[in-house]
């Protein structure tokens, strides 16, 4: 049996397995269609193939043979499900106490467990654009919710700091004179001004020139190298400090390159690595193209580093799961890199996994340094900021922090428009979208957490313990509404991170704030149902669960990287 930290879902479809005598997890738990049928319902189909009988048969017999304990009150067929009805008053009590000690989700999930997550990983000597934030929240959000449920997470930021394109900056800035003081600004827009100088093969000749000089250890192509580096780093480390993200493995691609000699040499050896029109090359089963590894001209490619760099995780990290969190326009890439591994004989290719995801459009196109369509991330969070502190300015004058909270609400509303759609949806950038404050949006999230905040301040007390607490008092159905969303987010978060899909949380978040509002709302047509009201007890089983829906808003949020101010 179940311990009482089980969430009720899970109670019920073990307590239907273990009477069938099928696994828990081949069964569905599922609201009723109509709450007078009863609060959790398990389908017996997956039984009744195993069992050979009819689903309403086996589904009497269940909750003919069912015994109630302390939060399953009663259990009933229905067709060909069996509808459990909770003990409401010890669900409440069990539902707020492990909300409140921070133990609703299963902590332990990924004890021992290694996830390995690579995001972010932008280019030296360009910005941080508006359209690189999608990976950037998508590959927090993931981290974040590991790390919630248990696993060790090595967040990983790739740098993009060698190859052609750096070679293409380097032979830019020689060609402009080398212009001090260096800075981002320049580099960007010496890379744009070459580019349109000299357009494609041009450009990347110019660039394979430099790096060959990298390569070959010119002690004045890697001094300026360096320096860009450096330069570029200050500024990423800005942003990542305003999005709160701290990477554990800052290993870059120049890390790689010099390790992919060994590799190279070992893919030779094996005879995998031949050569194909000058190159070098591996042919894979399926693959109408090799993956190329070295290039005509003696130089390593994005691949060969990437290849590096997977051997270096599996042999520093030993992890679970290796995610790399990079655009949908790298499939083919990384479906020949994880073949190349198993190739290989590295059986942990098959936990390597890509995560795409659509891309954020500029002008119904992509952002690209070298055409110059780019909108600085910094700008954005700047705009929202300042877009946050007119309202609060006119709203609210006098609150506590003001541009704190502005700051915290106009990135919250940029991170939640990337994070709430499908991961596969492209998103057109639209300004005004990005920092509204309206509708689903993160600040909606974040003003629910405060008005819970607010509550609990005008009411004079902040539930910590439910010791005292008499949830008998919360009789009505829409405050077992609210208690009914709170029971499902462990299993929404599992299910986000199990399917790399954050935006899973955005609208469980909406969902439970939708119906924390309903009930709050009540209480302005009929007093006798706000939350604070004369008697002490009734008032005080509602302040609970008040506090309740604000921990879960706060972590919710949390997971997001989403802040979660106490006044708005």
């Amino acid at each position: 049996m179940p311990s009482h930290h089980t969430p009720l879902h899970v109670r019920a479809a073990n307590i239907v397995a273990a009477s069938a005598q099928v696994p828990a997890d081949d069964l569905k738990v599922e609201a009723p269609p109509r709450a007078e049928l009863g609060d959790f319902a398990v389908g017996c189909f997956a039984i009744a193939k195993v069992k050979k009988a009819a689903p309403a048969q086996i589904a009497q017999q269940i909750a003919a043979a069912f015994t109630p304990d302390d939060l399953l009150a009663s259990a009933t067929a229905a067709g060909p499900f069996v509808n459990f009805r909770a003990n409401r008053a010890a669900t409440f009590r069990w539902l707020v106490e492990t909300t409140l000690a921070g133990t609703l989700l299963p902590r332990t999930l990924g004890e021992g467990k290694t996830i390995c997550i690579d995001y972010g990983s932008p280019n030296i000597s360009k910005h941080l654009a508006y359209h690189h934030i999608r990976g950037t929240t998508i590959g927090h959000a993931l981290a974040q919710g590991y790390r919630a449920l248990g696993y060790r997470v090595v967040g990983i930021n790739f740098l993009g700091d060698w190859g052609t394109t750096h070679g293409v900056v380097l032979a830019a800035y020689s060609d402009a004179g080398n212009p001090e003081p260096i800075t981002v600004e320049l580099l960007n827009k010496l890379y744009v001004d070459f580019s349109k100088k000299y357009p494609g093969d041009a450009r990347d000749a110019r660039g394979r020139e430099w790096l060959q000089k990298l390569e070959q250890g010119d002690p004045h192509a890697t001094a300026l190298w360096q320096r860009f580096r450096d330069v570029s780093w200050a500024e990423f480390g800005d942003i990542y400090k305003i999005l709160d993200i701290k990477y554990d493995d800052l290993n870059g691609e120049s890390f790689f390159w010099r390790e992919s000699e060994k590799i190279l040499d070992e893919l030779r050896g094996n005879g995998m690595l031949v050569e194909s029109e000058g190159a070098r090359v591996v042919w894979l089963d399926g693959e109408k193209n090799p993956i190329i590894l070295i290039k005509q001209d003696g130089t390593t490619l994005y691949a060969t580093r990437d290849l590096a760099a997977a051997l270096y995780r599996w042999n520093t990290y030993r992890f679970d799961r290796s995610l790399y969190i990079v655009d949908r326009g790298q499939a083919t890439h990384f479906r020949m890199l994880f073949k190349l591994l198993a190739k290989m004989g590295h059986d942990w290719a098959t936990r390597c996994q890509h995560v795409p995801y659509g891309l954020v459009k500029v002008g119904g196109r992509r952002g690209a340094t070298r055409l110059g369509n780019v909108i600085m991330m910094r700008e954005v969070f700047a705009i929202a900021e300042d877009e946050v502190k007119k309202i609060i300015a006119s709203v609210n004058p006098t609150l506590p922090d003001a541009d704190k909270v502005a700051r915290e609400v106009g990135i919250g509303a940029v991170i939640f428009a990337n994070l709430a759609p499908q991961r596969d949806k492209d998103i057109e950038f639209d300004l005004e979208q990005a920092v509204s404050l309206d509708g689903d949006s993160g600040p909606y999230l974040q003003m629910q957490h405060a008005r819970c905040a607010s509550v609990q301040r005008k009411a004079g007390e902040q539930i910590r313990s439910v010791d005292g607490v008499d949830f008998s008092k919360l009789t009505h159905d829409a405050e077992w509404a609210v208690a009914r969303k709170l029971i499902d987010f462990p299993e929404i978060v599992v299910r986000a991170v199990d399917n790399s899909e954050p935006h899973i949380i955005c609208h469980y978040l909406l969902d439970l704030s939708a119906e924390f509002s309903r009930w709050w709302t009540m209480g302005n047509a009929e007093p006798s149902l706000r939350v604070i009201v004369e008697d002490r007890d009734t008032r005080r089983a509602r302040l609970a669960l008040v506090a309740a829906v604000q921990a879960t808003l706060r972590e919710g949020l949390s997971l997001l990287g989403i802040a979660a101010p106490d006044q708005m």
